[in-house]
C-alpha cells in the first residue's frame, strides 16, 4: 500500500476566506492516524456545506509538527506536514495527536513540549486526542483541571501527572480553552463540538450526517457505554433485550419478566447475562440509566422531573442521590459542565 501524502490543507479548502479560523493538526513519528484523518474530514465537510450556503469557508487546516516533510503514522499512511512549530505563528486552535506509544513520543519529541510552554497561552483552543493529553500534562497546562484520555492509559496519565483530575469516562471534556478527548473516534466527537460552537446546530448535525455518526453518542458521552456492552453480547436473545432494555429504561424492569422475554428460567438468565455482559442485570439497567439521564441533561430546559421518569428514576430526589453517589456532583452541576451550544456559551 503506497503511503498517502497529505497537502497542507484539503484541496476543498485552498482558498480560504480571512474570517477563517486557522486550526492546526499537530502529528510526529508514530501518531495514530485515524484521530488525524477524523477531524480533518469534520471541518473540510464543515467548510464544503458553508461553501454551498455561499458563506465563506471556516476553517483553514494544517498538518504541522517540528519540522516540515512527510510524518510517518501507526499505519502505513503518512501525512505531509506544510507546517514547522513556531512560537511566532500561532493558529487559532490546535489539535495534538494520540500516540499507541505514548511514554517513547514523549521522550522523541522535546521540541512539542518546548513549544507547548512557549505558545500555548497565545493559542485560542488547545485541544489533545487521546494519549495526545500527555503533552498537554508533561507541560503543566492540565494542572488543576478536569481532562480525559483513552481508557487504557487513563491511570496512567493520573500516577504520572496526579495534579490532573482525570475523568477516565468522559468522550470528552472542555475545561476553559482546553479540550481532551477519549480515544480514536473520540477526536471526531470533539472537532464536531468545535464545528457547533462557531457555527451551530445544525451545521454540526449536517456534518455529522455525512459522516454518519452521532452528533451526541447515545449513553451521555460515556467511554464506557451500555449501548456499547450491548453490541459486545454475542447471544442473540440477551443481545435483543438489552437493546429492548435500553429503550424501554422508563418502565419497571423485574427480573422474573426480563428472564421470561429472554425465555430462560430465572437462575439460568441471571448467570448468562453476567456471562455476556460482564455485570448484573441490575447494574446494567443502572448503568443505563444514568447515561440517559447524563444525554438529557444536555437538553437545558428539560425539568429535572421529566428526565427522572424517562429514565426511570422514582423522582427528582432518586435522581440526585443516585448523581451525588455515582459521580460526586448533582445534576445540576453536571449539566452546568455540559459543552454547550453557542446560543447558550457567554
Amino acid at each position: 500500500m503506497h503511503a498517502l501524502k497529505s497537502a497542507s490543507r484539503p484541496h476543498a479548502i485552498q482558498h480560504v476566506h480571512p474570517a477563517a479560523r486557522t486550526l492546526d493538526i499537530i502529528v510526529y513519528p508514530g501518531f495514530k492516524a485515524l484521530e488525524a484523518i477524523g477531524p480533518m474530514s469534520v471541518f473540510e465537510y464543515a467548510n464544503l456545506h458553508l461553501q454551498a450556503q455561499g458563506k465563506p469557508p471556516g476553517y483553514d487546516v494544517r498538518i504541522a509538527s517540528t519540522q516540515i516533510g512527510h510524518i510517518a503514522s501507526d499505519t502505513q499512511m503518512s501525512l505531509y506536514a506544510s507546517k514547522a512549530l513556531n512560537s511566532l505563528a500561532l493558529p487559532d486552535d490546535v489539535l495534538i495527536v494520540g500516540s499507541r506509544h505514548i511514554q517513547q513520543a514523549l521522550l522523541a519529541n522535546p521540541a512539542l513540549h518546548d513549544w507547548l510552554l512557549a505558545s500555548a497561552a497565545g493559542v485560542g483552543r488547545l485541544a489533545s486526542l487521546c494519549s495526545g493529553a500527555f503533552f498537554l500534562a508533561q507541560a503543566g497546562l492540565l494542572d488543576g483541571k478536569r481532562a480525559t484520555t483513552h481508557w487504557s492509559v487513563a491511570q496512567q496519565l493520573q500516577e504520572q501527572f496526579p495534579a490532573v483530575q482525570v475523568d477516565a469516562d468522559a468522550i470528552f471534556i472542555r475545561a476553559d480553552k482546553i479540550w481532551t478527548s477519549a480515544g480514536v473516534t473520540a477526536g471526531i466527537d470533539l472537532a464536531l463540538a468545535f464545528v457547533e460552537e462557531d457555527h451551530g446546530h445544525e451545521l454540526a448535525l449536517a456534518v455529522a450526517s455525512d459522516m454518519v455518526v452521532y452528533l451526541k453518542r447515545p449513553g451521555g458521552q460515556s467511554q464506557f457505554s451500555a449501548h456499547l456492552l450491548s453490541q459486545k453480547t454475542v447471544q442473540s436473545n440477551i443481545r435483543d433485550l438489552q437493546q429492548w432494555l435500553l429503550s424501554n429504561l422508563h418502565q419497571r424492569l423485574p427480573l422474573p419478566q426480563l428472564a421470561e422475554m429472554a425465555g430462560m428460567s430465572l437462575r439460568n438468565f441471571t448467570r448468562v447475562f453476567f456471562q455476556e455482559v460482564g455485570s448484573s442485570t441490575g447494574d446494567f439497567i443502572a448503568m443505563a440509566r444514568l447515561e440517559r439521564a447524563k444525554q438529557l441533561l444536555a437538553e437545558p430546559h428539560l425539568p429535572l422531573k421529566t428526565i427522572a421518569a424517562r429514565c426511570g428514576f422514582g423522582g427528582p430526589d432518586q435522581l440526585r442521590r443516585i448523581f451525588r453517589s455515582r459521580l460526586g456532583m448533582t445534576p445540576q452541576e453536571y449539566r452546568a459542565g455540559l459543552v454547550k451550544p453557542p446560543s447558550a456559551l457567554s
